[in-house]
């Protein structure tokens, strides 16, 4: 049964928890992305704390702006290093090492740099489409393809962007689910019931969320008037702050229109104990649509 909770952290952060399994047992920490909350891992949390699947404790926060947990409003609090602030002080709630982190979109974001930072405090890390800060810069930097799937980051920013996504019952935001891919067909997994919990997040607020966009400088640049934006253009990354030294699972489904698979390029120069899974037919939102194969890539990588 999973159960929900709120964590206060040590800096005055309050996180949002769903959590099942004891406390003592090896521990895997679950990251969700945008437009998304903890709830997306229920089913995978489920599967990992029965015995036969490892008896894990499971836990799945929502991210600093998502759901109940703590919505500071000034966007500088939305920079990677208080969101990893975050994620390390419950980690060290939770025993100070856990298993594994993993994470999909923004929560990758996090745990990529977490894994870089810190890698003591977890043996393992999976990436579920997330890019790799070094090649997303990259590709950000130098390819026309990756700019234009990134422009709806631009719309993110706008001061009136939250506004505009609760228009017409979130018309934007269920766009997300159904244009963010290249399958086509009927995507089965959004149901009324579904819908209705994000529905129910959303409602909480949704300036949280576009912060995330608001506060990092990986976006596409917007030259001449009237931003004058460089944006990716004017960063540069240390090549220690991008390596992860750390055995790692990256899963990607090569349908995701978002992030085409020239992120994959030169990701083992950074992330040298690297396995990688490339899905033919899945989109951004593969932990939806092919959960039991997600399931299966972890439980490999687990043992």
């Amino acid at each position: 049964m999973i159960e929900t909770s709120s964590q206060v952290l040590p800096h005055g952060i309050t996180l949002s928890c769903r959590t099942v399994g004891a406390r003592g047992r090896p521990v895997l920490l679950f990251l969700h992305g945008f437009p998304e909350a903890a709830f997306v891992w229920d089913g995978l949390m489920t599967y990992f704390s029965q015995p036969e699947n490892g008896g894990f404790r499971c836990v799945a926060p929502n991210l600093r702006g998502f759901e109940q947990s703590s919505a500071p409003s000034d966007v500088a609090a939305y920079r990677p290093k208080q969101l990893v602030k975050d994620i390390a002080a419950l980690i060290d709630l939770e025993g100070g090492q856990i298993e594994c982190l993993i994470a999909h979109d923004w929560g990758g974001a996090v745990a990529w740099n977490l894994a870089a930072a810190q890698p003591d405090c977890m043996k393992k890390l999976a990436i579920i489409n997330s890019p790799h800060p070094g090649t997303f810069l990259r590709e950000l930097q130098h390819s026309p393809t990756q700019q234009a799937a990134s422009a709806y980051m631009n719309f993110l920013i706008r001061p009136d962007a939250e506004a505009l996504l609760a228009e017409n019952d979130f018309r934007r935001l269920w766009e997300f689910f159904t244009q963010m891919g290249a399958v086509e067909g009927p995507h089965a997994w959004l149901t009324e019931a579904v819908k209705a919990r994000y529905r129910a997040v959303w409602t909480q607020g949704l300036t949280g969320p576009c912060n995330y966009y608001r506060a990092s400088p990986l976006r596409p640049p917007r030259p001449g008037p009237p931003h004058n934006d460089p944006a990716a253009a004017a960063v540069t990354i240390p090549q220690a702050m991008l390596e992860i030294h750390l055995p790692t699972l990256v899963i990607w489904a090569m349908g995701d229109t978002a992030l085409p698979p020239a992120l994959l390029d030169g990701l083992d120069q950074f992330v040298p104990e690297m396995t990688l899974h490339r899905v033919e037919g899945a989109t951004h939102w593969i932990v939806h649509e092919q959960p039991e194969l997600v399931a299966r890539y972890l439980q490999q990588f687990l043992r």
